[in-house]
């Protein structure tokens, strides 16, 4: 709680969270191997390997967890990385792990009828636990979604292997054996439709709150423009005034132009982040709320496509009867694996323009 403490206070002062760490550390209080920044226990460790994926789950029987590692080692060059790591969850965790936990010591994949049949059973569903407001924990069993896709995943394996072994008896040979699940058990059709039906559902249910979100976007990037104008209009260490809000503009120490900030004069003394605000990542994150919510609304593209979108999906089109040049959107191939161009109404473009970012990089 002290470090935590310290962490806000020294982010108050400076805008740095690190500062208190990197202080202690030049004042010897830390051990001489200690890292010299915070950021290496915060830093993300990067992709996992396959081994490392399957090792999550601490699986008991080193050949078959040797065997999901070469299986999944196979594939990889046709799955993504997000792909890759659900396809080891399901064998690692839910399939394999699930049958040692329950059947402690088993080590083939020749399943008998009945551990089959418990396992889907199983697998059927799953329970969450809850803290209710009492602070008791009330554990709920719920059916699982994914259930029938999981089916198929562990179906594939053993298609996988049986293929594999007419091509590579000495290696995927001694692994061969009947699927658990059946072509029947593994048909997502129905469940698709479901799941299509269940979307359809819940897009019916928002569309009358879209005006809504438009509106409340737009404001919303309105306003923090604003603020953030009037922002560099005051002087440091001065009051200012905008949209009803009256903030303070405080001096610090280290003057940097590539941010601007605001204090909360009204704020509780206790509340020391809520009180500090980042005007210039307000804007900027008020701006690209906007942006994607008028790009996908106009377009009907995919996240992952909008992701991918920059200054260079942007190109023009001269149309052979007139020469008139047409500004198009190209869209990169996502989940369909087709590339799309929509057309650039005119009024998207007045839009923009009017915002005065034509110009910012898509990120």
């Amino acid at each position: 709680m002290d470090i935590l403490e310290a962490q806000d206070v020294t982010h108050a002062a400076t805008g740095d969270r690190t500062a208190f760490y990197r202080l202690l550390h030049r004042a010897g209080v830390f051990p001489p191997d200690a890292p010299s920044t915070i950021r290496a226990f915060t830093a993300g460790q990067g992709q996992l390997s396959v081994a490392e994926m399957i090792d999550r789950y601490e699986i008991a029987c080193k050949p078959v967890r040797d065997l999901l590692v070469d299986n999944l080692c196979e594939r990889q060059p046709a799955l993504d990385y997000t792909s890759l790591s659900a396809v080891s969850r399901v064998l690692g965790s839910l399939f394999w792990r699930n049958l040692e936990t329950h059947h402690p010591g088993i080590n083939s994949l020749r399943l008998p009828a009945e551990v089959a049949s418990a396992w889907k059973t199983r697998h059927r569903t799953k329970t969450t636990t809850t803290r209710s407001p009492d602070g008791s924990t009330v554990s709920v069993t719920s059916p699982r979604e994914s259930a029938r896709s999981d089916l198929a995943t562990v179906r594939a394996f053993y298609l996988d292997l049986a293929q594999w072994a007419a091509e590579d008896p000495a290696r995927w040979g001694p692994w061969a054996a009947p699927s658990p699940v059946t072509s029947a058990e593994a048909n997502q059709k129905k469940h698709q439709r479901r799941v299509k039906a269940k979307i359809d559902q819940r897009t019916r249910e928002r569309l009358p709150a879209l005006p809504l979100l438009v509106s409340a976007s737009q404001r919303n990037r309105l306003q923090a423009a604003a603020v953030l104008a009037a922002a560099r209009q005051a002087e440091p260490g001065t009051v200012f005034s905008v949209d009803g809000q009256t903030l303070f503009r405080p001096v610090l120490k280290s003057a940097s132009g590539a941010k601007i900030w605001a204090q909360e004069l009204e704020a509780p003394r206790t509340a020391v982040r809520a009180a500090r605000r980042d005007l210039t990542h307000e804007d900027h994150t008020a701006f690209w709320a906007w942006a994607a919510i008028e790009v996908l609304r106009h377009t009907g593209i995919r996240i992952e496509e909008l992701c991918e979108l920059s200054h260079h999906s942007l190109i023009q089109y001269r149309l052979p009867t007139t020469g008139e040049l047409v500004p198009l959107l190209q869209i990169a191939p996502s989940k369909t694996d087709q590339e799309r161009l929509i057309l650039v109404t005119c009024s998207s473009i007045a839009s923009a323009s009017r915002t005065g970012r034509c110009t910012r990089p898509a990120s």
